[in-house]
């Protein structure tokens, strides 16, 4: 079992384990601008976002969170400072927030 994954699989959706980064300081996405998604992250033909967009920006990142299949994604795409101050406020499903807050108990409170 690599660093990255925890002791327990959680699902991101049925049949796929969440990935989620060793630490969060290696999340060294970006915290302004816009970020255009990769079609295997974002399906949609809309995949830019502006982060300046409180509502944008947390759509990004659950869609980021929940569709990463590798670290590099999770590396380029999500801001750790920013992970921890909207935490609280993304729409995640149950086992991809499990994963996040069991490797990273620092979310639990954020």
């Amino acid at each position: 079992m690599s660093s990255t994954a925890t002791a327990v699989a959680y699902l991101a959706r049925p049949g796929r384990p969440t990935l989620v980064a060793g630490s969060l300081a290696e999340l060294r996405g970006p915290t302004r601008g816009l970020v255009e998604l990769p079609v295997r992250l974002m399906w949609s033909t809309d995949r830019t976002f502006d982060l300046s967009d409180p509502d944008q920006l947390l759509w990004m990142y659950e869609n980021v969170l929940r569709e990463s299949t590798n670290l590099e994604d999770l590396r380029q795409l999500v801001n750790g400072r920013t992970l921890r101050r909207v935490w609280q406020m993304l729409n995640l499903p149950r086992g991809v927030r499990l994963a996040w807050e069991t490797r990273h108990r620092a979310l639990r409170s954020a």
